[in-house]
């Protein structure tokens, strides 16, 4: 083993020499420290060499602006405290809100008697029907269109939400994405306003509704507050607006082209505006071969499948026409007796089925509408002034079975079928006959009356046996009648013979007989006198 020295300027330790290990160095100019002398260049060399580490590392011009690693990191991790923070707060401070109103209200559906509808009527054009209603290919079809993966993935989907708020926020238009969950809560929860903060709370409602309801009261919901255009709320709307048929009626390629309305009603209506034809079929093969993809369609089925050609939309609306007048009559036969208040019949939601007979009503307009209406002279002041109303009873029941209010209820509001300040006028003569035959009511010479008993038919004939004030009856167009059975005063309405009739049988068994076939008690204007003929 030598003892010299391993590297130059480095000289052996010298054992008797005090401190560390390192009491053996030497300065780099040979000499080395004595006895006691404190070593400082360990620690003097470190610090130089730190330093011009640093100096080297020292970031210079354009470099000086990025971040360093820690920078990004921090930032990292401040961002996601943030977002889990946030989410937190605003999880336990947005709540579920109630139903807006607009989402809650239907229309009633008014029907024949048969089942059939006359038509739907209220504030919004909706009817509410359970999924069960929904055949599963409209279903299908509309998660298709909509949201294929509705069943299986989260209430929200927090990237497309990031696009559209960013959109939204930088003025680069709205961006779709929403789940239907999302879309229900916009529909049923919050409304159609478009800004950051109903996205944000749509985030949180979906999330807690996702927890507190079934997909099925979900998807439910959605196909019931959704817009389908022509004024219609919800899919049994959209099946009756579309197709005239109820949702459950409806095949295939009809549930897939009302699935295509719900991206953009107006754009693929193709009898409202023809030119999106192109447009909506394309859009409606889309929906259709995405049914195929997710095996809810057979590729044969789709392929026999062509596009079904919706009706034209109506012009008129739900009470045009004679539905007006039945409508109101049925809201007012309701609410006066008791059966729903006023109030909740507005909110809708009723199916009301009406002693009305189609072929009744069909043949009372049309009745009207050929030897009335449709020959009055719009220049004689008379026929101007003319106004038709009525109603046909079914004797046995009671039941109205056709009426007649009025030309039209979007021109003239007042039901004349119903109004209770128009005398009845000669409508009231079969009361008193059969007052007369029920109780075998005599003349005034004794005579039983029968539909052959001649009366003085003479125009103002002063009524016999009355002892009230005089009354004198005029008949239609002033015509005198001379002697007349009661058979022809009955065609022919002559009025002198019903007055004197109604002396003969005694006005107060009349009034008794009407009462008695089903005329209110407290009938305006029914008095006891002649003048109830």
């Amino acid at each position: 083993m030598s003892d010299e020295a391993a590297t130059p300027g480095w000289q052996p330790r010298d054992p008797t020499l005090g401190g560390p290990a390192r009491a053996g160095r030497v300065f780099r100019d040979g000499t080395h420290p004595g006895p006691g002398a404190r070593p400082t260049g360990g620690r003097a060399e470190r610090t130089a060499l730190r330093a011009a580490r640093r100096r080297r590392r020292r970031r210079t011009g354009w470099r000086r602006l990025l971040p360093t690693w820690r920078m990004l990191l921090g930032a990292v991790l401040l961002g996601a405290a943030l977002l889990v923070g946030g989410f937190f707060v605003g999880y336990h401070l947005v709540a579920i809100p109630p139903a807006n109103a607009a989402a809650t209200a239907q229309s009633n559906v008014y029907l024949y008697a048969d089942g059939s509808q006359i038509t739907q009527a209220g504030d919004v054009n909706r009817e509410s029907v359970p999924l069960s209603r929904v055949p599963r290919w409209v279903q299908h079809a509309v998660l298709a269109a909509e949201d294929r993966d509705f069943y299986t993935k989260p209430a929200v989907d927090p990237g497309a939400m990031v696009r559209a708020g960013w959109n939204t926020v930088t003025g680069k238009g709205t961006q779709g994405g929403s789940t239907i969950t999302q879309q229900y809560v916009k529909n049923y929860y919050l409304g159609q306003e478009r800004t950051l903060v109903r996205k944000v709370k749509e985030f949180f409602i979906s999330i807690k509704l996702d927890r507190e309801k079934s997909k099925d009261e979900i998807f439910e919901g959605y196909l019931n507050t959704s817009f389908y255009g022509r004024n219609a709320y919800g899919i049994q709307a959209a099946a009756r607006a579309y197709y005239g048929k109820d949702v459950q009626d409806l095949d295939t390629a009809e549930g897939a082209y009302l699935a295509t309305l719900l991206n953009a009603p107006s754009a693929y209506d193709v009898t409202a505006h023809p030119a999106n034809m192109d447009k909506a079929t394309r859009r409606w093969s889309y929906v259709m071969d995405a049914m195929v993809g997710e095996r809810w369609l057979s590729r044969a089925d789709r392929a026999g499948t062509t596009f079904p050609a919706p009706y034209e939309a109506e012009a008129t609306t739900g009470v045009s026409g004679q539905r007006g007048y039945i409508v109101q009559a049925v809201g007012q036969y309701l609410t006066e007796r008791g059966i729903v208040d006023r109030e909740t019949l507005r909110q809708g939601g009723f199916r009301i089925t009406t002693t009305l007979e189609r072929p009744k009503q069909e043949a009372f307009t049309e009745a009207v509408d050929n030897q009335v209406t449709s020959r009055l002279d719009g220049s004689n002041e008379a026929d101007r002034y003319l106004r038709v109303g009525g109603a046909s009873v079914e004797p046995s029941t009671g039941y109205v079975v056709a009426m007649y209010g009025g030309v039209d209820y979007t021109r003239q509001y007042v039901n004349n079928a119903t109004r209770r300040d128009y005398q009845v006028g000669s409508t009231f003569k079969p009361f008193v006959f059969a007052a007369a035959v029920h109780n075998g009511a005599r003349t005034q010479d004794g005579e039983r009356i029968t539909p052959d008993t001649l009366y003085d038919g003479a125009n103002k004939r002063p009524v016999e046996g009355w002892r009230g004030k005089p009354y004198a009856p005029g008949n239609e167009d002033d015509v005198d009648h001379g002697p007349i059975s009661v058979r022809t005063a009955t065609d022919r309405s002559v009025n002198a013979v019903y007055a004197q009739l109604a002396v003969d049988v005694g006005p107060a068994k009349v009034e008794q007989t009407a009462i008695g076939l089903g005329l209110p008690a407290d009938t305006p204007d029914l008095n006891p006198s002649p003048s109830l003929a």
